[in-house]
């Protein structure tokens, strides 16, 4: 054998190689990659499910966050609209206690001083009676007898002690 023949092409035998790698072409194409590019390709369509879930949920949950964050605004406004109106409310009914208090001072002050004026009127008419009444003695006792400088002085006192002890 020559070395020319273990080099040499044969026609037969190259294209018999030549059919074979294209049947085991056909063969990978078919029974290899094309299972496993739906296998990846499903892989792929599960992952950007799971991306496209994971960014839905992430809006959710930025969402949640806003709404939260917006209702604790909320709160605290309104908390601080009740204690504003809460010390508004105290103010008024501490006003307005003040006022009433004030105007029972001024009614308890009015009587008092009503009082005081009718039980000083009424002071004064005894007073006015028992003068009177005094000076009728006196009349009387002048009448009775004639009156010297004397008795006329012992009357004057006499007259002065009984306003002492009237008043």
């Amino acid at each position: 054998m020559d070395v020319q023949e273990l080099v040499g092409l044969v026609p037969w035998t190259f294209v018999a190689q030549i059919c074979n790698l294209f049947i085991q072409m056909y063969l990978i194409k078919r029974f290899l990659f094309k299972p496993v590019g739906e296998m990846l390709e499903k892989r792929r369509a599960l992952a950007d499910a799971q991306i496209r879930e994971a960014e839905q949920a992430k809006a959710d949950a930025d969402a949640i966050k806003t709404e939260y964050e917006q209702n604790m605004k909320e709160a605290k406004e309104k908390a601080n609209e009740i204690l504003i109106t809460a010390q508004k409310t105290a103010a008024l009914q501490s006003e307005e206690m003040l006022k009433e208090a004030t105007a029972q001072a001024a009614a308890l002050k009015s009587k008092a001083e009503s009082d005081i004026a009718q039980e000083k009127r009424k002071a004064v008419n005894e007073i006015k009676d028992e003068i009177g009444g005094m000076a009728v003695e006196i009349a009387g006792k002048v009448i009775e007898r004639e009156i010297s400088e004397e008795d006329h002085a012992k009357l004057i006192d006499e007259f002065i002690a009984n306003v002492g002890e009237a008043s």
